[in-house]
């Protein structure tokens, strides 16, 4: 009995140290949690078309001063073969590397149309090994053109429009009587398919040619709208991928696809425009379909768009992404993408040709339906229409709810703005001046009870709608705004002690979200185009607070297959390949100033110094090399680039009316940007392991800031202050780090002195300008002056133009309470770039220019004394950054997080580094603790972890 007592006692000895044992050893592998893992940028993403996909993962870790020291990744066939750590495809191997962002796969070829299964593990700076990561996967898209199979491309056959609806006024500024015009029809088409097998997967794939949506049994696929993206379609058009394997069902299917002109197709708008093509359709709107279905017994099926899908037009008798949509509800096809509709009255679609190089899979998010707005104030017109206030400018369209006689014509105009006295609307730039086509809905009732309707291929710019048409007063029920845009997530966030910052940081957003329609745009209503000074002016700002890893590629991909052969200035015998002011399409504008065209290099720059993956830079590097040359070529006696478009939309400015109110000279507004861009362009050299061309960038920059001080660095009249003849060019030659270095406390002096006592404490900034001129104002110990340019409700500030109404920035910087209504656009976002000095400067992060994507990064937070607290959230690859800090009694508290596998340096001076506490402790009873390490004199770097970091301001 003793005997069985101690092997009992044994026996539960034993299972304790093993349950103990156990519960250690998981302790020790969950500290290191998978919180994302991303193929290619996306989570779990379909349809990608790299040879090598990137794999990238963030870790949340407990502790400070945590890193990664290696890892391995696993990728295969099956998720059987990865269950059982088979990667059959591909097998790092544990890799001795820090990496965790933009990891290139090297294993065996890809195929098209495939799915794969990968994880991952690490190990961290004290070789502790991870678990694996959860399973994630990726599929690839159709990748070339042989994938398509027989799928052909066809549109509409005839055009049978009858609706006495279907045509529009069409009227310019120039144009003495408006002319009827129609535009190309939008297409109804339509087929029945047969599976005949249990369906184990469904993959469909469609391209328009033209806006589409896509039905299958009467049910709309996906969410998207406005869908694909613009582009140059002649050399680059992209397809979108969907799942339809729950969908789509045994036996018989019916798909219907209507397809809409957007850009493709618009033939009406910019035809008169001097610089542009004279013809702005690319061809009739065309689609082309796939649809890949694989059987639970293995095999396979192909159903496509050919000759024979039935053909129609419908009830959208009018559509122009300008203009609007007419819907003509009398004319609507009850069933027409269900089964048991009979479409013998249909005709056969034409096959075509369209010219078109390439189709790739769409990568960026799609533009989507985001957020509904109720009206906020309905009242009277003096005509007796209806005008509904809905509270906030945005990019989209209405929806409507009503109940009317048959043939009644319900007619929404939309406007950005009221008339001054705030009677009724004021169309502005939504008139049609510049384009022709005012922004108008159109609406024709069928008078069969309440009618539901919103549009689908047109948008507009717009805060209020002016409605005829309609028999009661409209309210909630009856009418809603939609915001329309690319669905950008947003990752950043800033907030502050002051309300009008935080106020400004909102409008900014605004005007961006409003903006992003595939492209980034300069406005949604006039022009809806990718003006390229624009695009630079505001992508810093972008960055922090959205994801746009995709969607600057893309747009990479407008300006490249924009460019066309020009002539050189100084060698017109050579011709390089230059992009035009606006990308993508055939509205253009001429060969891209100097200013403009740097766009080229400024978003693989903002791109890669934010995200860290050089893949841009690389992939863009001949063209980027080739622009640069091409603006070279401009170069005078002088050592000065004779180019430039100028410092856009400073105070008063007008082209026509006031062209002196633009203080700076384009040529020296031009030349800082390009001393800038040599910079870059050393760097992007390097990259590349151009050694040629980085010596030779060098050698240029070194000339050109030579030229620039000895031909625009000037004495200010009746004092011993220098600048460069305006607050633009001074701001930018800061920034650059153009000034001498002895002579850059006159040139900061100088800049107050303009400011302060010439412009009564003012900027007299365009976008150029306007983009630094807080952040250097703040640098160079001027925090204050920067919170009074901002803050002064007198014209031209932010506040002033916020205490106008706008709820996002306007074109002009206009009194706009001289005028009877506000004119030009009232929706600009390359007026949002300036709100970078919320993250950069009052939130104090940035990224390292050697580390780049925030693998060490700044922390130092420069502010006004008026501000006394700030937050930001800044994401990067590695997972986010936050910073929030407040100032109480002189003393500066940060609570800060500093992600796993990435660093932070702390700038100091050396009177604060002498306070300064770490969590609670004195810094120097924390160095062994944290691992510190102390640059630059009184810098500290921290590594990973959370820190509640403390020092006086003096």
């Amino acid at each position: 009995m003793i005997k069985i007592k101690i092997l009992f006692a044994l026996l539960c000895i034993g299972l304790l140290n093993t349950s103990c044992y156990q519960k250690e050893s998981n302790i020790e592998t969950s500290e290191i949690t998978f919180e994302s893992l991303t193929c290619n940028a996306k989570i779990n993403p379909t349809a990608i078309e790299s040879k090598q996909p990137i794999f990238s993962w963030i870790v949340a870790v407990e502790g400070n001063n945590k890193s990664q020291s290696a890892y391995q990744i696993l990728v295969a066939s099956s998720l059987e073969k990865l269950n059982n750590n088979q990667g059959d495809l591909w097998n790092s191997g544990k890799t001795e590397e820090a990496k965790s962002t933009y990891v290139k796969y090297k294993g065996t070829k890809l195929n098209a149309v495939t799915s794969y299964y990968w994880k991952v593990k690490i190990w961290d700076e004290k070789k502790q090994e991870s678990d694996w990561s959860e399973i994630q996967s990726f599929q690839t898209g159709l990748i070339d053109e042989a994938n398509w199979g027989d799928s052909k491309w066809i549109s509409l056959n005839k055009d049978t429009r009858t609706s006495e609806h279907s045509f529009r006024e069409y009227k310019t500024g120039p144009m003495k009587a408006p002319i009827m015009v129609n535009g190309q029809a939008a297409s109804y088409f339509r087929n029945v398919i047969n599976t005949e097998k249990e369906i184990e997967n469904a993959q469909a794939y469609i391209c328009g040619l033209g806006y589409y949506e896509l039905y299958l049994n009467g049910a709309k696929v996906g969410d998207h709208v406005l869908d694909p993206a613009p582009s140059n379609y002649d050399k680059q058009a992209y397809y979108v991928n969907y799942d339809i394997s729950e969908q789509l069902k045994l036996g018989k299917n019916a798909f219907g696809i209507i397809l809409g002109n957007g850009f493709y197709a618009q033939d009406i708008s910019w035809k008169r425009d001097p610089e542009s093509d004279k013809d702005m359709s690319y061809g009739p709107p065309t689609v082309r379909f796939l649809i890949k279905v694989t059987y639970k017994d293995g095999s396979k099926k192909d159903f496509y768009t050919d000759e024979n899908w039935k053909e129609s037009t419908g009830p959208i008798v009018f559509n122009n992404i300008y203009g609007g949509d007419t819907y003509d509800a009398r004319y609507e096809i009850n069933g027409w993408n269900t089964l048991n509709y009979n479409d013998e009255k249909w005709g056969n679609a034409k096959v075509v040709t369209p010219k078109l190089k390439k189709i790739s899979a769409q990568q960026i998010p799609a533009i989507k339906k985001l957020k509904e707005f109720e009206p906020q104030n309905v009242f009277k017109a003096p005509n007796g229409d209806w005008i509904v206030d809905f509270g906030q400018n945005i990019a989209g369209w209405v929806k409507i709810n009503v109940k009317e006689k048959e043939g009644q014509l319900i007619e929404i105009t939309t406007t950005e703005s009221l008339l001054r006295n705030s009677k009724d609307v004021f169309q502005g730039s939504t008139g049609g001046g510049a384009n022709g086509m005012a922004q108008i809905y159109k609406y024709i009732c069928k008078g069969n009870d309440l009618e539901s309707w919103e549009p689908k291929f047109s948008y507009h710019g717009f805060r209020y709608a002016k409605i005829k048409g309609v028999s009661t007063k409209p309210d909630s029920k009856m009418i809603k705004a939609v915001l329309v845009a690319t669905d950008i997530q947003e990752k950043g966030s800033f907030s502050s002690s002051e309300p009008l910052f935080n106020k400004m940081h909102s409008i900014s957003k605004w005007t961006i979200v409003d903006n992003v329609h595939g492209i980034p745009e300069d406005c949604p209503h006039r022009e809806k185009c990718g003006w390229l000074g624009d695009a630079h002016a505001f992508c810093e700002y972008a960055l922090y607070n959205y994801d746009m890893y995709d969607f600057y590629k893309k747009y990479m991909e407008d300006i490249r297959t924009q460019m066309r052969p020009t002539k050189g200035h100084n060698n017109p015998e050579i011709k390089f390949q230059v992009p035009t002011m606006i990308a993508p399409g055939k509205r253009t504008s001429s060969y891209a100033k100097l200013d403009w065209g740097v766009a080229t290099m400024y978003l693989p720059w903002y791109n890669y110094l934010h995200y860290g993956d050089d893949a841009i830079v690389k992939d863009y590097y001949k063209e980027m090399k080739g622009l640069t040359n091409f603006y070279l070529s401009f170069k005078d006696e002088n050592g000065i680039i004779q180019d430039g478009m100028g410092d856009w939309c400073p105070p008063r400015w007008d082209r026509r009316k006031n062209p002196g109110a633009m203080e700076c000279d384009p040529i020296i507004s031009a030349n800082a940007y390009f001393y800038d861009i040599l910079g870059v362009m050393e760097g992007f050299a390097k990259i590349n392991k151009d050694a040629a061309f980085e010596a030779e960038m060098k050698k240029e920059k070194e000339q050109l800031k030579a030229a620039f001080n000895k031909n625009f660095l000037v004495a200010m009249p009746k004092t011993n202050l220098k600048w460069y003849g305006s607050q633009t060019a001074t701001v930018q030659a800061l920034q650059f780090g153009m000034v001498p270095e002895l002579e850059i406390e006159q040139v900061v002096d100088g800049l107050v002195y303009d400011i302060t006592e010439i412009k009564g404490g003012h900027h007299s900034t365009g976008i150029h300008g306007n983009r630094y001129i807080y952040t250097v104002l703040t640098k160079y110990g001027k925090a204050d002056l920067a919170y009074q340019i901002l803050t002064t409700p007198d014209f031209p500030s932010q506040t002033y133009v916020m205490n106008n109404g706008f709820t996002t920035w306007p074109e002009r910087q206009f009194e706009w309470e001289t005028m009877e209504g506000p004119t030009n656009s009232l929706n600009h976002p390359m007026h949002s770039g300036f709100a970078a000095y919320f993250y950069e400067s009052l939130g104090g992060i940035k990224s390292s220019k050697d580390n780049v994507g925030y693998k060490v990064f700044t922390v130092n937070p420069e502010f006004p004394k008026k501000v006394t607290s700030t937050s930001v959230t800044v994401p990067t690859p590695y997972g986010d950054i936050k910073n929030a800090w407040s100032l109480k009694e002189n003393v500066l508290s940060m609570d800060i997080k500093v992600p796993f596998n990435t660093k932070a340096k702390v700038v100091l001076t050396q009177n604060e580094i002498e306070s300064l506490t770490i969590n609670g402790e004195p810094y120097l009873d924390n160095q062994e603790k944290y691992n510190l390490e102390v640059v630059e004199n009184t810098n500290v770097i921290l590594g990973s972890g959370n820190y509640i970091i403390k020092y006086k301001k003096f």
